[in-house]
């Protein structure tokens, strides 16, 4: 499990989204910014056009892609309790 937080992933806060592959930080990026804007959320808005835009993209879009999945493969698996 690692943990990456919005802000590494384009947006502007720290909340984490922790998963055990890119794809699940990524998919939980996209439901945080879809939430942040459906609350009317102006300070994610413009990572949330990026996000819906990158589709459009397919180029630009692998490029992020591609670094998100290599900026998660280069973190630190997340510390465990056994407690």
């Amino acid at each position: 499990m690692k943990t990456m937080t919005c802000r590494q992933l384009g947006g502007p806060c720290d909340l984490e989204h922790r998963g055990e592959t890119a794809d699940d930080v990524i998919i939980a990026q996209d439901q945080h910014l879809k939430d942040a804007e459906q609350a009317g959320d102006a300070s994610h808005q413009e990572a949330r056009d990026a996000m819906k835009g990158r589709w459009k993209r397919p180029k630009k879009s692998l490029d992020w892609y591609l670094g998100a999945k290599k900026a998660f493969a280069d973190l630190p698996d997340d510390e465990t309790s056994a407690e």
